[in-house]
């Protein structure tokens, strides 16, 4: 008892500045970009760490078999392979770091834009259901009326409290793709507008087995392959050997065949997911423009005295729809840049540097 006493009065004699030095970093925010959160997801994420500190280790044995003169070819192609394929592990990573970064930045602030029109949405039930109920007050509506308006009511409440629920746990997530500390506060901006597609198909489809782990693992096993080959290939190594070596050289090949067009199909899939998505920025924008002149027209026919408030209300829900559409249509945009270049081995976003 006399050491909590004791605490609270210690803390109690605490200076207002440091005090208030405590409370402002319990408070403070992170402010993030989707620029800035792909950045750190690239530099400071588990997996890209660990990738790299699987090449560094990579690259000091291939440091020591080189400086050893005893060793052997075998051992020098596979030290050698071995950093090629941990470069394109990094690689890999640190695209598919930025493809988490960049779901996650979208996914959780369109789980804040989607949260302030539930708001939005419950307000006007709020409304409708006043009306309904003046309107039954005054033998114009019936009671089922009422009750389909409580029961709109009800259902858009829900959808608000299932918003607000999700909201923290998209950002939560974010926060640990991120690599930041648990309960980190997140304050996000919007996304902006993703970048148009420049590169070809052709170009993302040409080099993958330089690019992309499994290709570069299956290409340096023909490559090890071929070396075994060429090693039984003489008239001191039983013939049994050499055609071995042959038999795995051709398995090796046929492997990396086969893992080189699954790989291109996956690149071709994504492309096509790409060009949708930017195609459907376009609707989305034409569509929140209606929206808007809907809602300047609700917003004339008020003034003029034709049309009720209630209409104005439900032409700005509309329009805050509208305009969640377009931002839900970029954030597509920007998911499918991410995936295609995780796919292609290639950064396509801009963002990965």
């Amino acid at each position: 008892m006399t050491r909590t006493l004791t605490l609270i009065l210690a803390l109690s004699a605490a200076s207002p500045l440091a005090l208030a030095q405590t409370t402002t970093a319990q408070t403070a925010r992170t402010a993030l970009t989707l620029s800035s959160a792909v950045t750190r997801a690239v530099t400071q994420g588990v997996d890209v760490t660990t990738a790299r500190a699987n090449l560094q280790k990579a690259q000091a044995n291939l440091r020591a078999v080189r400086a050893d003169p005893t060793s052997l070819i075998t051992t020098l192609t596979q030290a050698e392979q071995d950093v090629t394929a941990q470069t394109a592990s990094l690689n890999a990573a640190k695209l598919g770091a930025a493809q988490a970064a960049v779901s996650g930045y979208v996914q959780a602030f369109e789980a804040a834009q989607r949260t302030a029109l539930a708001q939005a949405q419950v307000s006007l039930s709020e409304r409708q259901l006043k009306i309904a109920q003046a309107r039954l007050a005054a033998r114009v509506a019936t009671t089922l009326d009422v009750s389909r308006a409580q029961n709109a009511l009800n259902s858009d409440r829900q959808d608000l409290a299932s918003a607000q629920a999700t909201l923290p746990v998209l950002e939560a997530t974010l926060a640990r793709t991120l690599n930041l500390p648990a309960g980190t506060d997140l304050s996000l901006a919007a996304p902006g507008g993703a970048p148009k597609l420049s590169v070809t198909l052709a170009a993302l489809q040409a080099g993958l087995e330089k690019r992309l782990p499994s290709l570069v693992q299956a290409a340096s096993g023909v490559n090890f392959a071929a070396l075994q080959v060429n090693l039984a290939d003489n008239d001191y190594t039983p013939a049994r050997t050499l055609e071995d070596a042959r038999t795995a050289l051709d398995n090796a090949t046929r492997s990396l065949e086969d893992a080189a067009r699954a790989a291109q199909t996956g690149v071709r899939d994504a492309w096509r997911s790409a060009q949708d998505a930017q195609a459907r920025v376009a609707v989305a924008q034409e569509a929140a423009a209606n929206a808007q002149t809907a809602l300047r027209n609700a917003q004339a026919r008020l003034k003029a005295g034709t049309a009720a408030a209630i209409e104005v209300q439900q032409a700005q829900v509309q329009a805050q729809q509208a305009d969640l559409s377009v931002q839900q249509a970029v954030g597509g945009v920007w998911r499918a840049l991410a995936a295609l270049g995780a796919a292609a081995g290639q950064d396509v976003t801009g963002l990965v540097n």
